[in-house]
């Protein structure tokens, strides 16, 4: 697709784009001027969505069909990533979740939902952020989860999958911030997509407590705009997040011992 001019701000390369999430970032960062790159497996959805963007914003928008838990296919994306310099968003969106436990579910399951969730989400990340940083700037997003947090409210696999999501922002801010790189880790909880229908309890999305899918990416946004590192659009009580996360850091400086605690009366051995 084409429009009169390209963006100065760059394309948005937007994961999991078809439906949801995805697609409500897509629409919002067209609509911030950013031109974009939209990856999905179902090509019919994305070339919808693109047609529709770019009647409503003038912006490039551009599909690439891709399975992320094909080795093929993410390492399309990956080379796109690390060749296209016009590049300076990174959503990391696609990700599958499940709320059977682990009498309920297969292995091969949730290898493949370790796959998309944690594999290609760091494969991606690691193949834009070079770039980024020769570049003194770029944006990675990546979508996380309250769960990553809540770890007992759902498939265990799936909340560790999103708990390491949070734990990569953490370092990758840690390589990257002096960098010029923005690393933004959003926490949503219950949206209202398709994701409880894949993950087998659709009858969350009529919940009086689920978030719609432009509430959050809204809310994500304006919590990029200021600054923050971790976004939890659900939170009210933000200082409940920077207190916890003061005390984590915190309780990480005590680690450094020696010797076993007193608590465990194991006699320490002579170095």
């Amino acid at each position: 697709m084409t429009s009169s001019s390209t963006s100065p701000k760059g394309i948005a390369l937007v994961t999991g784009a078809s439906s949801g999430i995805g697609a409500i970032y897509a629409d919002r960062l067209a609509k911030r001027g950013y031109d974009l790159l939209l990856v999905a497996r179902n090509a019919d959805r994305l070339q919808a969505l693109a047609t529709r963007l770019n009647a409503e914003t003038g912006r490039t928008v551009d599909t690439l069909a891709a399975d992320l838990n094909d080795k093929a296919g993410l390492s399309k994306v990956e080379s796109v990533l690390r060749d296209n310099e016009r590049i300076t968003v990174l959503v990391n969106n696609a990700g599958v979740g499940s709320v059977a436990s682990v009498l309920n579910s297969s292995a091969d399951d949730m290898e493949a939902m370790i796959n998309l969730n944690i594999t290609a989400l760091t494969r991606l990340t690691y193949a834009v952020a070079p770039a980024f940083a020769a570049r003194g700037a770029g944006t990675i997003i990546n979508i996380s989860s309250a769960v990553g947090i809540a770890v007992e409210a759902l498939n265990g696999v799936y909340s560790a999958s999103k708990s390491y999501v949070l734990s990569f922002g953490h370092a990758l801010q840690r390589d990257l911030a002096d960098k010029g790189v923005r690393i933004q880790t959003v926490l949503p909880a219950a949206t209202a997509t398709e994701f409880w229908d894949v993950a087998g309890y659709a009858k969350q999305k009529e919940s009086a407590s689920t978030m719609s899918a432009a509430d959050l990416v809204d809310a994500a946004l304006a919590g990029l705009d200021l600054g923050e590192l971790v976004t939890i659009p659900p939170l009210h009580e933000g200082d409940a997040w920077t207190r916890w996360e003061a005390d984590r850091r915190a309780l990480s400086s005590k680690f450094s011992n020696a010797k076993p605690a007193p608590r465990y009366g194991v006699p320490a051995t002579q170095a």
